[in-house]
């Protein structure tokens, strides 16, 4: 039990007193205050209802309830709390110094002087101090400190809380707290979001909602429990909204002037509800992510899912670390004239391939098999083929034509009519030239529009819609001008450092990929030509051909 005042003054009766004194000391109760005289007539009750019903249960719980009257005798009330260490031997207690008690009396009364955590607000709490909230499970992970907790306020919402050390090494009490109010107005339901914060005995704690039970990840290695749960004709309707709610999402930010930078399987977590939301955008997810990234010198996820213009430098990692950084070389303006949105576009369109290949239970090891099939360089640290999709778009096409042939043979399903306009949808999202990429907002409108009404899925979830924007979907090989109305980032390196950024000077990064060398003459070149054709080649007349007798007008728009 949390004894907030309204929990004090509800407990604290004439009856709840009594229970804990034997009858002589029952019928003092009614007695008026022996150091009052003549000027009150206030009984010791009187005094213990209106004024001193923490001091009492501070007693009672040392087992030493008559010790009331002598507080009381001494014009001592809950006003006088918290008494300090040193001076609760002047209390009298027992009849001789017994530090043992004096030390439960100092302890104990912080549980009667509680200062709830306010929603949306911060609270920095003294090392004696209680902090109001259950752990309902912990998790360590390289040092640091993950739970699940609840407030007492709400018990049935369980948050993550993550723990951040302060101090000599770490970050400052101030940094702290300009990194929370960075991040505690950064709302979204499909967003790790800030709920409180506090700091206590050199931590700082950040408190975040929803909790999440498993991540993209591990989904694609194994189907957890909570899933398993949800009936199998459910599912791929679940699937489907959950594709709509990351695009959305990303919309979200993309037109707050934000990006993500660092969408990966591990970045996508799950509710023990199955609600789906990002994470790994901000330094303090970091020790959430510690629990499911590999910490290695070469993060092999985010390479594997970062976009083509995007040429990965390896950087040791640690929990307090952001976790991964992407930098350019000054040799290839390919690198330094990208779109940070346009990568953010390139990892979704990953990330939702993903989730169609596990629909047709083709998901993980299978994908990332075919897709390394071809491509059998050796990686980084050994033999290991390179699975990447920037660098398999030929095999990640074969992958998505053999997908569309497993969703004709349902065709009896609704939900899987709409998987062919979907890969359409993610052929123009893996395409190698952000600038040939759509935009969040484009994406999202041609995904609601599909779910509406090539999967019969009536009111997607997160059904927004900006007013007054054309989200025609006919031609999305965008144009480079395109480029310029939206957003980029003031550096390239810093595009995966796990931290939501504000976009500036994207008209001067347009320039750049106006500028892109178009040369044939030398092998690197050739070889940058020879992908862009491909990217540029890549149509879905296959899907076209496929399914224009099945579909029908649902694909006038691919």
């Amino acid at each position: 039990m949390w004894w907030y005042d309204d929990t004090i003054e509800q407990a604290v009766t004439k009856e709840f007193v009594c229970s804990r004194l034997v009858p002589e000391e029952i019928q003092r109760l009614d007695q008026p205050l022996e150091f009052g005289g003549t000027l009150t007539d206030c009984t010791y009750w009187e005094w213990i209802d209106e004024k001193a019903k923490r001091l009492f249960l501070i007693v009672a719980d040392l087992g030493l309830p008559d010790q009331i009257f002598g507080l009381i005798d001494d014009s001592l009330d809950d006003g006088d709390l918290p008494i300090a260490l040193d001076q609760v031997e002047r209390l009298f207690l027992t009849s001789g110094k017994d530090e043992k008690t004096e030390r439960k009396f100092y302890q104990r009364q912080f549980h009667y002087l509680l200062r709830p955590l306010q929603a949306g607000g911060h609270t920095d709490y003294d090392d004696d101090e209680v902090v109001p909230l259950d752990v309902v499970d912990k998790k360590h992970a390289l040092g640091q400190h993950i739970d699940k907790v609840t407030l007492p306020d709400d018990p049935g919402t369980v948050l993550c809380r993550c723990r951040i050390p302060l101090g000599p090494g770490h970050l400052s009490w101030e940094e702290f707290i300009s990194e929370v109010n960075g991040i505690k107005d950064m709302q979204n339901e499909h967003l790790l979001s800030y709920s409180t914060s506090y700091t206590h005995q050199g931590y700082g704690y950040i408190l975040f909602t929803p909790a999440p039970e498993y991540t993209l990840k591990s989904l694609l290695a194994s189907t957890p429990s909570c899933l398993k749960n949800v009936d199998k004709k459910v599912r791929p309707q679940l699937v489907m909204n959950w594709i709509h709610c990351l695009v959305d999402t990303l919309c979200f930010l993309h037109n707050g002037g934000l990006l993500h930078g660092n969408i990966r399987p591990s970045t996508v977590m799950f509710s023990s509800d199955n609600h789906i939301f990002f994470t790994g955008f901000t330094r303090f997810h970091a020790c959430l992510l510690g629990s499911v990234a590999d910490h290695t010198s070469f993060d092999k996820e985010a390479y594997d899912h970062a976009a083509p213009e995007k040429l990965f430098k390896p950087v040791s990692t640690s929990p307090t670390s952001r976790s991964a950084e992407l930098s350019h070389s000054p040799t290839n303006m390919h690198a330094s004239a990208s779109s940070p949105q346009a990568a953010d576009i390139f990892s979704l369109g990953c990330l939702i391939l993903e989730l169609l290949s596990f629909l047709f239970k083709k998901h993980g090891k299978p994908f990332a098999a075919h897709r390394a099939a071809k491509h059998k360089s050796a990686g980084r640290g050994g033999a290991v083929p390179d699975s990447s999709f920037h660098k398999n778009l030929g095999q990640v096409d074969s992958w998505m034509k053999h997908l569309a042939k497993d969703a004709a043979k349902k065709k009896d399903e609704p939900v899987f009519r709409g998987v062919a306009p979907l890969l359409s949808v993610v052929e123009h999202m893996l395409a190698f030239y952000p600038s040939e990429r759509p935009s969040a907002s484009e994406v999202r409108a041609r995904v609601y529009q599909i779910l509406a009404e090539s999967c019969g899925i009536p009111e997607p979830h997160c059904p927004r819609l900006d007013s007054g924007l054309d989200y025609a979907f006919g031609s999305l090989t965008l144009s480079r001008s395109t480029l310029a109305s939206g957003g980029s980032t003031d550096s390239i390196s810093s595009a995966m450092s796990g931290s939501l950024r504000r976009l500036t000077s994207l008209a001067r990064e347009a320039e750049m990929d106006r500028a892109l060398p178009r040369s044939r003459n030398d092998s690197h070149d050739s070889q940058m030509a020879t992908q862009r054709f491909f990217a540029e080649d890549r149509s879905n007349k296959w899907q076209t051909s496929l399914y224009q007798s099945q579909y029908g007008s649902a694909l006038h728009a691919l």
